[in-house]
């Protein structure tokens, strides 16, 4: 069985960069689930596990939310996008995806969405 490596060192640099250069919905996402703000639980930003650093991660409930942008339309992302999801079941991870627009434009309702995951 791999073993499946939470927050690898080798990955630390470019989840920090990747912390400094939030994007607006990240950062909106972020303001309303930091500080156990939903539902008391307790969320980290660009997480890793495996090789891959997600947007955001609860490990009480083994959930990844991920934002996607324009570039996620595209048939090769689409393609790594799957591949990752794959490896992120593997390891017992859910993964949750919202594309930005409507972490911008419907962001009560993604919270809805997430608080209905994490209760089961």
């Amino acid at each position: 069985m791999e073993k499946f490596l939470y927050n690898n060192q080798t990955l630390r640099e470019r989840r920090k960069e990747l912390r400094h250069r939030q994007t607006e919905p990240e950062n909106k996402l972020w303001q309303r689930i930091r500080g156990k703000q939903l539902r008391d639980i307790k969320f980290y930003r660009q997480y890793s596990v495996g090789p891959y650093i997600l947007d955001f991660y609860c490990p009480k409930a083994r959930l990844a939310i991920e934002l996607d942008g324009d570039s996620h339309n595209s048939s090769d992302v689409k393609i790594y996008d799957d591949e990752r999801t794959r490896y992120l079941s593997g390891a017992n991870v859910r993964v949750l995806r919202f594309n930005n627009e409507e972490i911008l434009n419907n962001l009560d309702r993604v919270l809805e969405k997430v608080t209905t995951l994490l209760l089961g």
